[in-house]
């Protein structure tokens, strides 16, 4: 597949704050390409720069050969962004926030692709509604077609799903997915690692740097030791007591449970048992788990930390 996406050493600066560090990726015709790292880490930020909106302070991006900045009024036509703060006309129906933004991009027969669009989401039946009066997931439905009125080949999407409930989130994905088909080519950033494992590739960013792009598989291939999942009574207790346990290599909290990072499940887990009997704790259960990405970025992002850290 050719590259149609592409950054080299992309170099960003607001207020003496560096946000993207000589940031390196491309992205090919068709591909779902996820943005994944935590607030502030240059997600929006490269997005903005692709879309023309920013411009970098060094460094190159292209879309088809073009540049972003001096030859944005020729990329235009053939993207549509969806950002975060996505401005709906409350006070217009859904038809008629997708006659409007139909017109902004200067499409006069948008009749057949609208009812198309409508379709595909399941919001023909509330076509008349007021956008003011939707779900929060219906209104996410609705900025995505109407950025899709003008049929883009690359659509930008920054947290789409963020504040939306679970449901509504699957749907969206649904959604996504069936895009794919038409060879669209969408790049959306997620603060949920779940969502993103969906995606062709991914690129875990943190503090403006790319700190690996790759399939999902390949990311969670990066940890070789064993994940054992624990849910003790006490997780604040356990979790202070293993970090200090040689046999344990990392440990990760999520809510009521903890990953452990170790050798082998059987031998560890005998460990972790007598370890949280000396001390009170009751394991209420426990099993191996595959990794995730979410435990890939922590590895990473601590790793990098530690590096610091020795460096000091």
């Amino acid at each position: 597949m050719k590259d149609i996406v592409k950054l080299s050493n992309v170099k960003k600066i607001f207020n003496e704050v560096t946000a993207l560090d000589e940031v390196s990726f491309s992205i090919r015709k068709g591909e779902m390409f996820g943005l994944v790292g935590p607030d502030g880490a240059g997600k929006t930020t490269i997005i903005r720069i692709l879309c023309g909106i920013y411009r970098q302070d060094s460094g190159s991006a292209n879309i088809f050969g073009y540049d972003t900045t001096k030859e944005s009024d020729k990329i235009k036509g053939d993207i549509g962004y969806l950002s975060q703060k996505f401005s709906l006309y409350g006070d217009l129906t859904i038809d008629e926030n997708l006659e409007f933004f139909a017109e902004i991009h200067g499409i006069e027969k948008y009749e057949s692709v609208r009812e198309e669009l409508l379709n595909f989401t399941r919001l023909k039946p509330f076509r008349n509604r007021l956008a003011e009066k939707l779900s929060g997931g219906m209104k996410q439905k609705l900025g995505l077609i109407c950025t899709l009125i003008h049929k883009p080949k690359i659509l930008f999407l920054d947290e789409p799903t963020t504040g939306v409930d679970p449901v509504s989130r699957r749907d969206f994905w649904k959604i996504l997915s069936e895009l794919l088909k038409s060879e669209i080519t969408i790049i959306i950033t997620s603060p949920y690692l779940d969502e993103v494992e969906r995606c062709a590739r991914v690129a875990l960013l943190n503090k403006g740097k790319i700190m690996v792009v790759d399939t999902p598989n390949n990311l969670k291939g990066l940890l070789k030791d064993t994940i054992i999942e624990i849910v003790p009574d006490n997780v604040r207790k356990t979790y202070k007591i293993l970090s200090n346990k040689s046999f344990v290599k990392d440990i990760q909290a999520f809510g009521d449970r903890l990953n452990v990072f170790a050798n082998d499940y059987d031998k560890s887990i005998s460990l972790i048992n007598s370890v949280l009997n000396e001390n009170g704790i009751t394991l209420i259960n426990s099993r191996e788990v595959p990794p995730s990405l979410e435990n890939v970025f922590i590895n990473l992002i601590t790793g990098n930390k530690k590096k610091e850290n020795h460096k000091v």
